[in-house]
């Protein structure tokens, strides 16, 4: 249900249509346009923005083009053959033939697609004929100029071939004639044979119409020539005429019979006009969608509007012609705030707010896509009400404000839990008291209805109501106070300000009269307004700090998950390479312990042999030197560390050896690793580095700054100045981003701030501010500028500093710069 009866014209919709049809290639396609209608019904809703979706993923990705051309409207003709004995004529019939091509195209198509990728467009293929025996019989009766051919039947290639030569016959005897008349001086030696009422004739002056026998035709309009028909070719035109009468008979004939075949089929074709009409329309939608950068949002079976980046689709291409750039808007809409008040300055977007909620909802469930952002989801309402412009009339008898009332009576009487409102200005155009009462009581009325809206008020009254009703909330359209210019920026949760003493000061009233009218409308009036302006204008500061705080949480994330990740890999590479190395140590130690015992074993058979105990000695040396070369080296130790460790097991005779004694206290003192007096260790699995002061067997007496502690060599582990100072620059490195944006700041930072001209609380508000920021960034002093005047700003900026926590100190200026009219503020 829509209200009033021209909603279309009042959402400016039919430009939509004229846009829409401008897009189509054919009166099919335009016709679809005008059949656009509004529903209620979710699945019709679903499945025209999916039909629409799909085609814009047709034109903006598909490799092949969409084949579109020869969408030719062949109703007309076939609705008027459908009586026995009329006949489609040759261009009709040529018609008819292409939009068949057209349809066979765009169904293979279509049809070569899978139906999961677009089953809302092979909905539309289903059932519709492609007619593959008309083309055929078309292709046999017509040439590819739409002409009908002399093979379309046996009696017409009879006709044209006797036709032809009647010609060839006529034309010799007219050449011969025409030469001789030439010779004889009776036609001009230029002139050649012409057509008058079918017939060929020679061009003959007037003085010698007599001299060339035959019957005249014609004449020109200046009587200086005669179109005579000689004698000698009467009878052949005759016979041309009578074959030329033959022929169109043969024509008719054969089209009659075409027609004939063609009339059973005409629903069947009436269907495929149908398919043709469809996808022209749903290609001009997806084409208006690409311009207008629209989407198909997430639409749910209910009442809401959750719209991110909400655009006007004709502002925004407004705006795109003069090169400038659209404002987007955030509206909520649901169950806990039903109805969006909107206040603020005049020319401040509140209208085009209204009118984009509207117009964007309509287009959804008119079946088009819309310009919002793709998190964006809509809702369904049964029905749209709107009061937006001027309805007074004077045939009616109806002032301004009587209109207004005559639609909010019906509002009451119609609104519903499932009614969007939009009205304009609500409760103007009478006394602003009365006027303001009224409009409360209504507004009241609509949210006990449970009826959805968007208002746009200047009341006050209004506000207050809205803050303190469930189910109402207000918002403001912004305004920037320095460069006194609107924003175009809907914020949700607070009033917004008329700004009309600004505007007025932008305009250029005497500053007397303002002055006068602030005095007349009471300070409590400009206060409340004036608290408005700062509760705004502290959201958005808020609001940009909550979101750097943010945007810096999110990188310490990732930073965080991304050193983690290091970590994870560092531990798995280390317990590869651990195993790794265990794995060559059990075989070294294997490969040392058997060749140790076979150069034992030889040296025992040798007998002590010098030269073959010199032998084995020099291969066992060989062995060692090898292993020494292919063993990469350790940062635990080297290979005289790895070889220490190789434990032999040995015989009581060897133990009392000198040399194997010394092998074994070698041994042990290898146990100990790198571990030396003055080497640098720490606690496996700590951070806290030390220095080994004294070795105790399997023990160490490690300093620890000072602190002194013995401890397990089993629990240290080695490390080395370079792995030092890389971790502590990891370390280091951790906090250096996150300071990346007081950096910004301190290179953007002024020292000085100037206040002269504010009121006491604007002055204070933006002291805070500045000193907040001087203490973030760092710096050693500020200057404050507030002037001498009475003193009172000087007086109150200096109660400020002295309860803020790091300010060290301030006083006046040097008197050449400044003085009294100046405070210096140092920092701790």
């Amino acid at each position: 249900m829509l209200y009033p009866e021209h909603f279309e014209q009042k959402i400016d919709f039919i430009t939509i249509r004229e846009l829409l049809k401008g897009k189509c290639v054919s009166t099919l396609g335009e016709e679809k346009v005008e059949e656009i209608r509004f529903s209620s019904d979710y699945s019709e809703i679903i499945r025209l923005v999916s039909q629409t979706d799909e085609m814009l993923q047709v034109l903006t990705s598909d490799a092949d083009e969409l084949p579109i051309g020869d969408f030719y409207d062949v109703r007309p003709a076939l609705s008027r053959v459908r009586i026995e004995g009329l006949f489609l004529d040759e261009l009709e019939v040529f018609d008819l033939r292409r939009a068949l091509e057209a349809v066979r195209r765009l169904v293979a198509f279509l049809t070569k697609h899978e139906a999961e990728v677009y089953p809302h467009l092979h909905e539309l293929v289903v059932g519709v004929d492609t007619f593959p025996v008309i083309i055929q019989r078309i292709d046999a009766i017509l040439n590819k100029f739409g002409k009908i051919k002399d093979n379309a039947s046996s009696e017409l290639s009879r006709i044209r071939k006797d036709t032809f030569q009647v010609q060839s016959s006529i034309s010799r005897t007219l050449n011969a004639i025409l030469r001789q008349a030439q010779t004889d001086g009776y036609v001009e030696k230029d002139v050649a044979p012409t057509m008058r009422e079918g017939r060929l004739v020679i061009p003959v002056s007037p003085a010698f119409k007599r001299k060339v026998k035959g019957i005249v035709h014609d004449e020109s309009a200046t009587g200086k020539t005669v179109f005579i028909e000689p004698t000698q070719v009467v009878e052949a035109n005759n016979r041309l005429r009578e074959l030329e009468g033959e022929e169109r008979r043969e024509i008719m004939r054969i089209l009659l019979e075409f027609t004939n075949y063609v009339r059973p089929h005409s629903e069947e074709i009436f269907a495929s006009q149908y398919f043709l009409g469809m996808i022209d329309f749903l290609r001009a939608k997806a084409l208006f969608a690409i311009e207008i950068k629209a989407i198909k949002p997430r639409i749910d079976d209910m009442c809401q509007l959750e719209w991110a980046k909400a655009v006007h689709p004709l502002l925004f291409l407004s705006l795109k012609k003069q090169g400038k750039e659209i404002v987007p808007l955030d509206i909520v809409l649901n169950e806990k705030q039903r109805i969006l008040l909107i206040s603020g300055p005049n020319a401040g977007g509140k209208s085009v707010c209204l009118k984009t909620v509207v117009l964007l909802q309509y287009m959804i469930q008119c079946g088009l896509l819309v310009p919002l952002h793709d998190s964006s989801r809509a809702g369904i309402f049964d029905r749209l009400f709107i009061d937006i412009g001027d309805e007074q009339s004077i045939e009616n008898d109806l002032s301004t404000y009587s209109s207004h009332l005559l639609n909010m009576k019906f509002f009451i009487k119609n609104s519903n839990p499932k009614t969007l409102l939009l009205i304009d200005e609500f409760g103007t155009g009478t006394e602003p008291l009365i006027g303001g009462a009224i409009a409360e009581a209504s507004l009241e009325r609509f949210n006990r209805n449970l009826a959805f809206g968007v208002i746009t008020t200047h009341y006050t009254n209004l506000k207050h109501f809205a803050e303190d009703a469930e189910g109402i909330v207000n918002g403001a359209m912004l305004y920037d106070r320095q460069h006194l210019q609107p924003l175009f920026q809907l914020n949700i949760g607070n009033p917004g300000s008329s700004f009309a003493i600004e505007i007025a000061r932008k305009i250029g009233l005497p500053e007397d009269l303002i002055a006068e009218a602030a005095e007349k409308v009471g300070a409590e009036h400009l206060d409340y307004d004036k608290h408005l302006q700062d509760i705004v204008r502290d959201k958005r500061y808020w609001e940009n700090k909550r979101q750097v705080i943010r945007q810096k949480e999110k990188r310490l994330e990732e930073m965080l998950e991304k050193y983690e990740t290091e970590i994870a890999s560092i531990d798995k590479q280390r317990k590869e390479i651990t195993n790794k190395a265990k794995d060559e140590a059990k075989n070294l130690l294997s490969d040392a312990n058997a060749k140790i015992e076979n150069t034992i074993r030889q040296i025992k058979e040798a007998d002590a042999e010098k030269e073959k105990t010199r032998s084995a000695r020099k291969e066992l040396e060989e062995f060692k030197e090898s292993i020494r070369e292919e063993t990469p080296k350790s940062p635990k130790g080297d290979l005289k560390t790895a070889n220490s460790r190789i434990v032999l097991k040995k015989k009581p005779s060897e133990t009392n050896n000198p040399e194997n004694r010394n092998a074994e206290r070698g041994t042990r003192n290898a146990e100990h690793g790198t571990f030396k007096t003055g080497s640098t260790v720490r606690l496996k699995g700590q951070l806290a580095v030390g220095t080994i002061i004294e070795m105790q067997d399997k023990q160490a007496l490690v300093s620890f700054g000072n602190m002194k502690s013995t401890v397990k060599l089993a629990k240290l582990e080695p490390i080395s100045n370079n792995q030092i100072k890389k971790e502590a620059r990891k370390f280091e490195s951790l906090g250096s981003t996150s300071t990346d944006e007081v950096r910004q700041r301190k290179l953007t930072f002024s020292s000085e701030i100037d206040i002269r001209g504010m009121r006491g609380d604007e002055a204070m508000q933006a002291v805070m501010y500045f000193i907040d920021d001087a203490v973030m960034v760092g710096v050693a002093s500020v200057r404050i500028l507030h002037g001498t005047g009475t003193g009172a700003l000087r007086q109150m900026t200096r109660q400020y500093l002295g309860t803020v926590h790091g300010v060290r100190t301030f006083h006046d200026e040097h008197i050449n710069f400044g003085g009294a009219g100046i405070t210096v503020v140092e920092f701790d």
